[in-house]
């Protein structure tokens, strides 16, 4: 009888804990119209027997997991502060898991942005999924650019749309995510801008525009002014095709790199603008040999010239550029001055 009454207590708290945790549960089972199974409470009772008994919600066998797993998860989500986490964010972190996220990327991620709801949080990222990305680009993409998590999932359809629009969907937007995550973030009209130079100025097919933007995404981030003089010195100078510039990713490139390795090249005899019938009285290196490669491969098998030569012609090449500005600005002066009197 004695310890029959000192359970009585006991066992009037359990019960009264496990009131809370069902209250709590069916408060949100009622606020979500579908919910992925999540770890439930486990209750404690008493039959009567006298004894204690648990009692486990029951789950499909594809998403039975040892509670301590789930636990363990959580707190290392909350460091050594422990504290409870709703079932909303249970609910995320089995959808992340389901989704094929590690641990260690659900950690990560759920404490990048931790003013950001977990809901939000996993409507970002099914997006991203949507759009045919797999678990790993995402988590990179998130971790280079942590305010795409910040978006509303309005403004994330929109941006979507408008990237399937440019043919940037099914699985091509991985490289684009990878190099410029800001992709997400950019104000519309920035990205419009790029768009109308390459369409508008630079004569690309909407193919071609595609295609660019999927090998080359640094072209997003670049002053529109620049990105076509970049292509008037291929097109003009150069002497190449649209579709040159197209399959040697020749627009990732800066224009300093161009333009150092184009007309070393040229001084030296090696490279040749091309007629009007595209022909030359040499044969021209491959855009391959003159960019792709490093400097030391450049020097050695395209150039044949020496390390110290190089240096010395691109500091020269940096005092005419500097000379030609400046006798631009002098020429802009002087006509300025003779339109006022």
């Amino acid at each position: 009888m004695a310890l029959l009454g000192r359970q009585v207590p006991e066992w009037h708290r359990l019960m009264a804990l496990s009131r809370t945790c069902l209250a709590r549960q069916t408060l949100h089972l009622r606020e979500q119209k579908q919910m992925s199974p999540y770890l439930f409470c486990k209750l404690t009772t008493v039959p009567s027997s006298g004894g204690f008994q648990e009692f486990s919600s029951v789950r499909p066998k594809k998403y039975v997991q040892e509670p301590e797993y789930r636990t363990h998860l959580v707190r290392c989500l909350h460091g050594e502060q422990r504290t409870c986490v709703d079932p909303e964010s249970l609910e995320v972190i089995s959808s992340l898991q389901d989704m094929g996220f590690t641990e260690a990327h659900i950690n990560r991620l759920l404490s990048t942005q931790p003013s950001v709801p977990p809901r939000q949080l996993l409507d970002i990222i099914a997006e991203l999924l949507l759009l045919g990305l797999n678990p790993e680009p995402v988590f990179i993409a998130l971790k280079k650019n942590p305010q795409l998590l910040k978006l509303s999932t309005m403004q994330m359809k929109k941006r979507s749309s408008y990237l399937r629009k440019l043919g940037l969907g099914e699985g091509k937007l991985k490289r684009v995510l990878y190099v410029c995550p800001e992709v997400f973030t950019m104000r519309q009209r920035d990205i419009d801008s790029i768009v109308q130079v390459l369409k508008e100025k630079c004569l690309f097919t909407v193919q071609h525009i595609t295609d660019i933007l999927h090998r080359c995404p640094a072209v997003l981030q670049e002053d529109p002014n620049e990105l076509e003089y970049k292509f008037q010195y291929a097109y003009f100078r150069m002497g190449l095709t649209h579709l040159d510039i197209v399959r040697t990713d020749f627009l990732q490139y800066s224009i300093t790199k161009i333009k150092q390795r184009h007309i070393y090249l040229e001084r030296l005899g090696r490279y040749q603008t091309p007629d009007k019938k595209g022909q030359t009285q040499v044969p021209n290196p491959s855009l391959k040999n003159i960019l792709r490669v490093s400097e030391a491969e450049f020097l050695a098998r395209t150039a044949c010239s020496s390390v110290e030569e190089f240096q010395v012609f691109k500091k020269l090449l940096d005092q005419e550029e500097e000379e030609s500005v400046s006798h631009a600005w002098e020429e802009e002066e002087e006509e300025g001055e003779e339109e006022l009197l």
